[in-house]
């Protein structure tokens, strides 16, 4: 059965900023802590293949995705390779003045095998329910 989760936030930088932020894909080990590196594959004017590498302890997994790019407004990822039998996410950002905008991550993945579930599973499930606060911050620390 595939893990769903949805969150989001209110932050007092514009949409622009907060797209950026997101979207700098190889900052993510400075501040992700699950995040152990990070690269962008191809870019293009619409999209990009990203790899991140999760890990803890021990564990580790690389996986591959597409991310469908609209600035400042969404950026939709869809699985190429890696441990899962799904993984697909968007993140919105919606406006709200100059100044403020709503972001929501709304994430649905599943594990290719019971083991890998069982290993990973928990890791990659924190890692999902804690991006958004770590975004958080990282406009905060960033943006002030």
């Amino acid at each position: 059965m595939a893990t769903h989760i949805q969150r989001s936030a209110l932050l007092p930088y514009s949409a622009s900023a907060l797209y950026t932020l997101i979207n700098d894909v190889p900052s993510y080990p400075q501040f992700l802590p699950w995040c152990s590196a990070s690269e962008v594959l191809e870019q293009g004017d619409d999209y990009m293949r990203a790899a991140l590498v999760i890990a803890k302890g021990h564990l580790s997994q690389r996986f591959v995705t597409k991310n469908t790019l609209v600035p400042d407004q969404s950026i939709t990822m869809a699985l190429e390779e890696g441990p899962f039998s799904q993984l697909q996410g968007i993140w919105e950002f919606k406006a709200l003045g100059d100044k403020a905008c709503k972001i929501s991550l709304d994430l649905e993945f599943d594990y290719a095998g019971s083991i890998m579930k069982a290993t990973l599973g928990p890791l990659f499930t924190q890692a999902a329910n804690t991006m958004v606060d770590a975004f958080c911050q990282r406009a905060k620390q960033l943006y002030g």
